[in-house]
């Protein structure tokens, strides 16, 4: 195993990191229906559902891409 270098960074604790994926999902999930109420004034339920589906995957996609810090 060895000792840990000065780089290394422990995760957070599990409440921290199930909170930030909610956030983001929440974040993602809004944005997305933002979206389609701009591009439709009254969408049906089914749009909205898959606006906000897309907008959550895309964040969470984001998220891992960049990195959790």
């Amino acid at each position: 195993m060895g000792f840990l270098d000065e780089g290394h960074r422990c995760p957070g604790a599990m409440g921290a990191r199930l909170l930030k994926a909610i956030l983001t999902f929440l974040i993602g999930a809004t944005i997305g229906i933002l979206i389609v109420y701009a591009i439709n004034d009254n969408p049906p339920m089914a749009l909205w559902l898959a606006g906000a589906a897309l907008g959550a995957v895309l964040a969470m996609s984001i998220r891992q891409a960049v990195g959790v810090r």
